[in-house]
């Protein structure tokens, strides 16, 4: 057996940080976002960020999101 790839992308833990940066790539900003490993860690809930001063935070999780320029 071989072992995994380096270069394999792991899935983003959902819930598993307080804090997570995003961009404007990532908009329509979602909780949990569609990278997230546990996807049904919670129902899906989109988060307005560009009109709430570039943060946002979660109403089931508490994930704070953060816009970067």
């Amino acid at each position: 057996m071989s072992s995994p790839s380096a270069a394999a992308v792991t899935p983003i833990p959902a819930n598993a940080q307080n804090r997570y940066e995003v961009t404007l790539s990532d908009l329509p900003l979602s909780c949990p976002m569609p990278g997230m490993a546990l996807w049904n860690s919670h129902p899906k809930v989109y988060l307005p960020i560009v009109d709430d001063g570039g943060e946002s935070t979660c109403p089931y999780c508490g994930a704070h999101y953060v816009l970067r320029d």
